[in-house]
């Protein structure tokens, strides 16, 4: 769709990805614009990957397959920051990875505020972020045609 895609664990179990976005002038898109555009990319994953992903939030319909959450697109809906740490034990960091990190087995709550930096010194994940930003509003016309 044009997007250039990043990805952090959340400092709990799951991985968040992550797209800067030029959203000022003619590229301004508003709140219910993207979420509808999160929830057209979403639906069309479940779709096309039924055994993969849903997007429907009940628990006993997750079980081998990723929950793909797009209601937390919402200008009310928090996200824990890249490398903040989060109130539980072992004090995980929601870690930016490099996509070669994103892999099965995966532990996200290996990142701590003791490997944290030790980590970013050697991967160097999301360093041309600000360099991927594109406009929602061409994502939005790729998706519709």
């Amino acid at each position: 769709l044009g997007l250039t895609a990043f990805c952090k664990t959340t400092g709990g179990k799951g991985l968040h990805v992550v797209t800067p976005l030029l959203t000022t002038g003619t590229n301004a898109v508003n709140w219910d614009q993207g979420k509808m555009f999160a929830q057209a990319v979403s639906a069309q994953m479940a779709d096309d990957s039924p055994g993969k992903y849903l997007i429907k939030m009940t628990k006993k319909l997750r079980t081998g397959r990723i929950f793909i959450d797009y209601l937390r697109n919402d200008e009310k809906s928090t996200a824990v920051a890249p490398l903040s740490p989060r109130a539980r034990p072992g004090a995980p960091v929601s870690m930016p990875l490099t996509w070669s990190q994103v892999r099965a087995g995966l532990e996200p709550k290996r990142f701590t505020i003791k490997t944290a930096l030790a980590q970013i010194a050697k991967a160097k994940p999301w360093l041309d972020y600000e360099d991927g930003a594109r406009p929602l509003k061409s994502a939005i016309q790729n998706l519709v045609g």
